[in-house]
């Protein structure tokens, strides 16, 4: 018995030597780098909607990312919004036709629509259209030396390049989620009149009665906060992104993926908040 403590003893001792990390470093040094990826993102954020916020502007470049990230993306949300709203009005159909709920069809499509899948819908499309290409952008200049040239030059790539995307971002998503929902709740009004047999007056007509300006002004005050999102992680990423090819492909995947994360988690707090304060 006392063979086998000392030979695990001695076990432990030359694992440390060959350096191999405890498990509790690896779980502090994954929480030192989320805290730190976090500090890293909070200045960052902060020094971009500074530069937003204060004069210079470049007129030129933030009307040419409101086409980029608002006009071209156009086709995707519209496309993405009329099969959402046809989906979301078939399975309200299926389900209020157990309890002989069938008439609240174009209520509960509407305020689907307008308070939640709209903007949802809208928000994790351009995360993965607008804020990987952001990264892709930005990371190409930066392993290229152009924005080390911008420096050079006296030009803040924080007024020159993030700002006017950032501007773009949340004058086009509010937009883009008007378009959506637009466009979704005339998909529910399609499935319904040649699908279901509704009357289409009548579900027009509940829909505009149904309908009011808070449901909407929900959903556009959610679009600003996730374009904000949407640029900001892009351009952080692609700031971040290392040389290469790799790199510059690694910075959009993350920027991708945490932008739709951050889309998810600010729509719920933003959904909590709207509930609590009766919107």
């Amino acid at each position: 018995m006392n063979y086998l403590q000392d030979s695990a003893i001695v076990s432990n001792v030359s694992t440390r030597k060959r350096g191999v990390p405890n498990p509790l470093q690896w779980i502090g040094a994954a929480v030192l780098g989320f805290f730190t990826e976090i500090g890293r993102l909070t200045v960052f954020s902060a020094r971009v909607k500074f530069a937003a916020f204060t004069p210079r502007w470049y007129v030129g470049q933030i009307w040419r990312q409101i086409i980029n990230i608002g006009f071209y993306s156009l086709p995707v949300v519209g496309l993405s919004a009329v099969f959402i709203g046809a989906a979301l009005a078939l399975n309200i159909y299926e389900g209020g036709s157990r309890y002989g709920a069938e008439q609240f069809v174009p209520n509960i499509v509407v305020l689907g629509i307008t308070r939640e899948l709209g903007v949802t819908i809208t928000g994790l499309m351009l995360a993965g259209r607008v804020s990987a290409g952001i990264s892709a952008e930005i990371g190409a200049m930066r392993v290229t030396e152009q924005i080390d040239a911008l420096e050079t030059l006296s030009a803040s790539p924080y007024r020159y390049l993030y700002a006017p995307r950032f501007l773009a971002a949340i004058v086009s998503l509010p937009l883009l989620v008007l378009v959506a929902d637009t466009i979704g709740v005339m998909g529910g009004w399609l499935v319904s009149v040649y699908g279901l047999d509704f009357d289409s007056t009548t579900y027009l007509r509940n829909t505009l009665d149904f309908m009011t300006t808070e449901d909407v002004l929900v959903g556009v005050i959610k679009a600003v906060v996730f374009g904000a999102v949407i640029a900001i992680m892009g351009c952080y990423q692609g700031d971040r992104s290392e040389a290469g090819a790799t790199g510059v492909g690694r910075a959009a995947t993350l920027s991708m993926v945490g932008a739709a994360v951050l889309v998810l988690a600010a729509n719920y707090l933003l959904s909590t908040l709207f509930v609590e304060i009766g919107l």
